[in-house]
This record gives C-alpha cells, sequence and structure tokens, in this order.
C-alpha cells in the first residue's frame, strides 16, 4: 500500500501534515509528531505584530538614555544577550531540522507589505523546506475596497517569492466575492500551492464581565464541508497544489479530502483534543479503507471524485441547494 504523495515539491509519506499550532513550539514535539507519523509539519507562525514589537522594544531600549550624557553610549546592550522572539523561532527550525528527517514548513502570519517579510528569507536560511504564508486579516475600514484587500496580497506574496528560493503556499480566508478568482490570480502570482481555508477565531461577549474575549473553538468534521467544496471545484483549474486544513479529524476526512483533489490533509484540533497518537490510527484505518476498496495508492484518489471527474459536476454549486431544500421534511 502506497501511501506517499508530493506536496510542494516535497516527497512525502504519507497525506497527514501537522497543521501550524502549539504542537510545534518544542523540538520534542515535533520529534513526537514525527513517530506518530506525521509527513511534515507546519510551524507555528511568526507573527508581522511579533517581528514588529521586538524590533521597536530593542531600538527603544537601546536608545533609553542616550541623550543624557557622553558616558550614556556604555548603556548599550551586549545584543548577544538577546533571545527574542523571531531569534527563538529561527533556532527552534535549526533544532528541529537536526532532529527529525520529515519537512518543516515555516509560517508567517501578517497582512502588510514591509521589512517584516525580510523575515522569510531568515526561515529558509535557518533550514525550513517550505513557507506557508498565513494571511490573517480582517478588513474593517469601510473605504477599503475589495480590490484594495486583493492587492495587498498579491503584494505581499511577490516580496516574500522575490526573496525565496523554497516553495511558497498561501493559506486562505473563504471570504472573497470570488474565491476561484482570487485562487488563480495567486497562483498565477506565483504561489506554489493553497491551504484551504484559514479558520478565523471569532471573538466572543461576555454578558458578565460586559468584555470582549478571544474564544477557541476546536474545529469539527462538519467544518470540512466548505474547503472541500472548493478544493474540488479547483482542482484541474489551476496547477498547484491544494492543502485542505479545516476539519480534518478521522481517516474519512483525509479520503474525502483527497478525493476532492488535495494532495494533503493537515490536522491541528483532532491532534490537540486526542493527542498526536491518533495520526497512527488514523494513518491504519486509511491503510485498512484503500485495502478494502482497492486502492493501491494515494495518488489513485486525488481528485477523482472533484468537479471535473464528478458524475454530477452540479451538485458543487447552486443545484446542490435546491436538491437539500427539496429533500428536507419539516417536524410536525
Amino acid at each position: 500500500m502506497n501511501l506517499a504523495t508530493n506536496y510542494l515539491g516535497l516527497p512525502l509519506k504519507n497525506p497527514i501534515v501537522a497543521s501550524s499550532s502549539p504542537l510545534s513550539h518544542s523540538v520534542d514535539s515535533i520529534r513526537r509528531l514525527e513517530d506518530a507519523g506525521a509527513s511534515a509539519v507546519v510551524m507555528y507562525s511568526l507573527f508581522e505584530e511579533q517581528i514588529t514589537f521586538d524590533s521597536l522594544y530593542v531600538d527603544a531600549y537601546l536608545r533609553a538614555g542616550t541623550h543624557s550624557y557622553a558616558e550614556s553610549l556604555s548603556y548599550f546592550p551586549e545584543m548577544e544577550d538577546y533571545n527574542v522572539g523571531p531569534d527563538e523561532y529561527m533556532n527552534l527550525i535549526r533544532r528541529a531540522k537536526e532532529a527529525v528527517d520529515i519537512p518543516i514548513i515555516g509560517s508567517l502570519n501578517g497582512v502588510s507589505v514591509g521589512g517584516w517579510t525580510n523575515y522569510a528569507t531568515l526561515i529558509e536560511d535557518a533550514g525550513a523546506d517550505a513557507l506557508e504564508l498565513n494571511v490573517y486579516y480582517v478588513p474593517t475600514d469601510v473605504e477599503l475596497t475589495g480590490t484594495a484587500v486583493e492587492n495587498m496580497y498579491f503584494d505581499l506574496l511577490g516580496q516574500v517569492k522575490s526573496s525565496v528560493s523554497v516553495p511558497v503556499a498561501v493559506k486562505l480566508s473563504p471570504f472573497f466575492s470570488s474565491t476561484a478568482n482570487m485562487a488563480k490570480r495567486l497562483v498565477e502570482e506565483g504561489a506554489n500551492g493553497l491551504v484551504l481555508f484559514n479558520r478565523f477565531y471569532q471573538p466572543d461577549l461576555n454578558l458578565e464581565t460586559l468584555e470582549v474575549e478571544p474564544r477557541l473553538v476546536l474545529s469539527n468534521s462538519n467544518e470540512l464541508r466548505l474547503p472541500l467544496r472548493w478544493v474540488a471545484i479547483l482542482y484541474g483549474r489551476l496547477m498547484t497544489d491544494f492543502a485542505i486544513t479545516t476539519g480534518i479529524h478521522n481517516a474519512q476526512d483525509v479520503l474525502k479530502g483527497l478525493m476532492a483533489g488535495a494532495k494533503v490533509t493537515m490536522m491541528a484540533s483532532e491532534l490537540l483534543r486526542n493527542g498526536v497518537g491518533r495520526i497512527d490510527e488514523i494513518l491504519q484505518a486509511l491503510t485498512g479503507w484503500m485495502a478494502e476498496h482497492e486502492y493501491e495508492s494515494v495518488n489513485q484518489m486525488i481528485g477523482s471524485m472533484s468537479q471535473q471527474h464528478c458524475a454530477e459536476p452540479a451538485a458543487f454549486e447552486r443545484a446542490n441547494y435546491m436538491k437539500i431544500l427539496g429533500s428536507y421534511q419539516p417536524t410536525t
């Protein structure tokens, strides 16, 4: 049974990738993911705000007191004594590459074009095999047009692509007026892969304290349907690699993602909830299903139920909506 696949030009032993999460915060944890069967690990994200904060913090420290008197120049701290967030991130990638044999994919999270994107080069220099550009942006400015938002993505991708030679995947949100066109243009701008979809964490309201609270809610398999639909629609139309990163919790979810057209399925919530040992359990179930249904390889099934190969292509579009409504029987 051949579970091997290829994502972003990287040969992988199977289609289960550990997506960006706290599980990549240490070398020991990354090693456990490899031992459990993960074929690659996407590092937790290095945030634009984190880089900017660290730069401003160090700059403020260096300038403190320098206008007091000449001797204040001796107040400059020794930079080698600093171990700020971005440096820790690069060191973790280096140590992870030494400790494991599976590919390590760096992750940059931000939206503006600027000096922070130079860290893409540092991530590559640290040894990352690829880079995931996680554009987490909620456009709240009522004057900001959809075209302007899209151009921010293209400009950011262009700057990163011009600075690295490793493959770059873009992690998209589903909130575009034309998801298909946005995906097409990103591929034209050089994206080697598209990761569907970025799962924005929504704030909640605390009625007792009257405060806005961040609240983490882990995903479930029902959330697979949105990325599944779009991967199935885009597969074969865009010459790029697809990854599904929302709603992957069991072998059935992995199979659906592959058949829709994804090269890999990425998993985080299931591992946070039930432990990294779930990877091996899912791989065993995947192998069992393939043997029972006479599949010899993962490549046989990739895209086999995409819109291009589906007996009823309209099922991925509006016609499916009418069928569901027509079959619904209300409770009396």
